[in-house]
């Protein structure tokens, strides 16, 4: 039996972009008799003040037949502004730092990258932990986001600013202590390489759609169009995800602004939440951009509804974003059969996935036209957009299996536990 430490930012039963991998994961880290500790604050993320309340109350908590242990502690709710956030994150990161480096039995710590911190506070606790034990306790790292290259890209800071110095610092001392690093494309290990970390350091594993929680939807059935009372007969483009900084939402909104009389039964329906979607509802009202229907989160039990609603998926991010992003948004795209349209870096290896797979169009990240184009395209061509949805749930098969990436991690974990 291995002892797994995993000391998270978010845990059931809070929702966020990549709940399916850490389930998926945990039912196979079950089967595989590892068990997993887990230091983490009262849920906040995506849950009811109800939840919440509820939650408060349980210190203590044992899921999966016990292969899963949760010690929850107090902490004040994430808001929607920045410093709070970046505050609350910090206090977690105390807290799990204390309590992570008092715990019993652990054979090995995991992290993921979310917020860049998490990878400074877990090789703080191997440190920690490998000092009481008496031998080296290892540290298997999941890069999901390179920080602070998605900062510059997002335009939030620049190169040689004290964040960004301040960033590439805890970049260093995460990778050069991390035991393992799994990063989710060949582009990323790319990234890490350059900045010197081993390659036998590096296990590229893609993220997955479950398909069978993931699946095309036909829009006579799609629950959201009674909710919303969104009219069955018009043309959809869908974002789902996070509506934040680095997505270029602003520019998405020229683009309909200016197809908005050209094409008037074209809808961009974007649902999720973050730090941009006040502002972004803001503009539509302001702009009277009623082409542009903005809708909470939805419960992930609705996944297949949400991605099956567009008749296309949209991806969009802000150029200089697709060296150090990899949308996992595009699998399940890929697994409801709908063609995706992306605005994305041309030169970014997802791009060069779509177009080698015939599964949608790239319009390069910030090209207006480039994307008005795309939408024309996919818009009068219904044949052409059936078959890229076919080719996309076919490549899904082949490069993003469930089965087969949970196994890559399970052997990355096995393997780093015995060495």
């Amino acid at each position: 039996m291995i002892k797994m430490l995993k000391l998270s930012p978010y845990c059931f039963p809070e929702q966020v972009s990549s709940s399916h991998l850490s389930r998926d994961l945990n039912a196979a880290y079950a089967d595989a008799g590892i068990v997993i500790e887990n230091y983490v604050p009262t849920p906040t993320r995506g849950v009811t003040k109800e939840i919440r309340q509820k939650y408060k109350k349980i210190k203590y908590e044992e899921r999966n037949d016990g292969s899963i242990i949760i010690h929850r502690f107090a902490m004040f709710p994430e808001g929607k502004n920045p410093l709070q956030r970046a505050l609350r994150y910090v206090c977690v990161n105390v807290a799990q730092y204390f309590k992570g480096s008092r715990a019993q039995g652990i054979d090995l710590i995991y992290s993921a990258s979310t917020p860049p911190t998490q990878g400074l506070l877990c090789a703080k606790v191997k440190k920690k932990l490998s000092k009481r034990y008496g031998h080296n306790v290892p540290f298997v790292y999941n890069l999901q986001d390179i920080f602070p290259d998605s900062l510059v890209n997002a335009k939030m800071t620049r190169k040689g600013s004290l964040i960004w110095k301040l960033g590439r610092k805890i970049e260093d001392y995460t990778y050069r202590h991390a035991d393992r690093i799994i990063t989710i494309s060949e582009d990323f290990k790319k990234n890490i390489m350059d900045k010197g970390v081993p390659e036998e350091k590096i296990t590229v594993v893609p993220n997955w759609v479950n398909t069978d929680d993931v699946y095309p939807v036909a829009r006579e059935n799609n629950v959201l169009f009674e909710r919303y009372k969104l009219d069955r007969s018009l043309f959809y483009i869908c974002y789902s995800g996070n509506i934040g900084h680095s997505q270029n939402l602003d520019m998405l909104l020229d683009a309909a602004q200016k197809l908005k009389d050209e094409l008037p039964d074209v809808r961009f329906v974007l649902i999720g939440e973050g730090a941009a979607k006040e502002s972004l509802a803001q503009s539509i009202n302001e702009r009277e951009l009623g082409n542009v229907i903005l809708l909470p989160f939805q419960d992930y039990s609705e996944i297949a509804h949400v991605f099956s609603l567009g008749d296309c998926g949209l991806i969009i991010s802000k150029p200089g974003v697709g060296g150090s992003s990899v949308p996992s948004k595009t699998w399940s795209i890929m697994a409801a059969e709908r063609p995706v349209l992306a605005s994305f870096d041309k030169t970014s290896e997802l791009a060069k996935l779509i177009s080698e797979a015939h599964a949608g169009i790239v319009a390069d990240a910030g090209d207006e036209e480039q994307l008005i184009d795309a939408i024309h395209v996919l818009y009068y061509n219904i044949d052409s957009r059936k078959e890229m949805g076919k080719n996309g749930k076919k490549y899904l098969s082949e490069y993003a299996s469930k089965d087969k990436s949970v196994k890559q991690y399970l052997s990355v974990i096995t393997e780093t536990q015995q060495r």
